[in-house]
């Protein structure tokens, strides 16, 4: 394991990318890019995580913000989730003094930091021996030591931990943690890859048992994933109600789907999206596009449609909790999912529909 944790390292030390939260010890901004690239590619993460920590500098900072604010800027990442945590997380710290916990034990006590990314802050930002097993991870160390176990399982999961845990424990002193766990995921995102791992240029490849005996395709093993065709399929109607140049949009209720984020009115029809704000519709709707997109567990099939309401707007349903009557030029200043984000490139071709009354 001390050759192998001394290996992982100076492969880092030689050709890790050059990424920007890479350039800072500060548990903070270490602790968002973590939560950013959770089930988000780096390309993506740079430039989100450059703007987040220009208006959200410091952990105070980000306690301070409004939460419409704080959504705004993560719309778009996804998995919205892991913003209302961040937010949580910080207020948390901040009510504590100020300063996040500096062991791993600590911060797994804060909304939002698991094992992972617990390890992760303390390694990097602390120097401390703290393991770490994300996807990339399990992935390289199931393949190096040949683990036949389901790694998203219980038993495979003990597996790779415990690995992990060795790995860490044999990295001898003149090596630095952050640089063992920063290097084993860096070895999972460029070189031993889901398919296709370049093991030629791979400095475990010696004392690898899937490259010794062949199995780089068979390893991990990981859970059928489900067809897109058997996730259940959410179908609705997004509805443009305009009244004097503004648009009618709604916040979804933290918790649920996109919470803390806004959209249009939306409904099982037309019908029922005008109801969700207290209106009724008058009139057939008309539709002026549509919106199809494979999330997680689920597919997404949206339909966006302009008509015409009568009523005054209120909140009528559960799923929102605020509602505004929003300037067509600046509903992109509005935190909203990247569904909504797509249903309003349609925009150019809404014309002007009006609510009578």
């Amino acid at each position: 394991m001390r050759a192998l944790a001394i290996a992982i390292v100076d492969h880092y030390r030689r050709h890790r990318r050059a990424l920007p939260w890479r350039q800072t010890r500060d548990p903070y901004a270490i602790w968002v890019s973590e939560i950013m690239l959770q089930q988000t590619r780096v390309a993506t993460v740079i430039p989100y995580w450059q703007r987040w920590m220009a208006k959200f500098p410091t952990v105070g900072a980000l306690a301070a913000a409004e939460d419409d604010t704080v959504m705004e800027a993560w719309a778009g990442l996804g998995y919205y989730s892991r913003a209302r945590n961040l937010v949580r997380g910080a207020r948390a710290v901040v009510a504590a003094g100020g300063a996040l916990p500096g062991d791993a034990e600590g911060l797994r006590a804060l909304p939002g930091i698991g094992a992972y990314t617990a390890g992760a802050i303390a390694s990097i930002a602390y120097g401390q021996r703290a393991a770490l097993v994300d996807g990339n991870v399990a992935r390289v160390l199931a393949r190096v030591r040949g683990i036949a176990d389901d790694v998203k399982a219980t038993a495979g999961q003990r597996r790779v931990w415990a690995e992990a845990e060795a790995l860490m424990a044999a990295l001898p002193a003149d090596r630095e943690p952050g640089e063992l766990n920063q290097g084993l995921m860096e070895l999972g995102a460029t070189v031993c890859t889901p398919t296709s791992p370049t093991c030629l240029t791979c400095p475990l490849a010696g004392q690898c048992v899937a490259a010794r005996e062949g199995r780089q395709a068979e390893l991990p093993v990981l859970p059928r994933r489900k067809r897109p065709d058997e996730l259940p399929a959410i179908t609705e109607v997004a509805l443009w109600l305009e009244r004097r140049g503004k648009v009618l949009a709604v916040r979804r209720a933290v918790g649920g789907l996109y919470g803390g984020l806004w959209e249009l009115p939306q409904g099982e029809d037309a019908t029922a999206a005008a109801a969700a704000v207290g209106l009724t519709l008058q009139g057939a709707a008309e539709v002026r596009g549509h919106h199809r997109q494979l999330l997680s567990h689920r597919r997404l099939e949206l339909t966006l449609a302009t008509g015409a309401a009568t009523g005054r707007a209120r909140l009528a349903v559960d799923r929102y909790d605020a509602l505004r009557w929003v300037e067509v030029t600046r509903l992109d200043t509005l935190g909203v999912s990247s569904a909504t984000a797509a249903l309003l490139a349609h925009r150019p071709s809404l014309g002007k529909p009006r609510a009578p009354g």
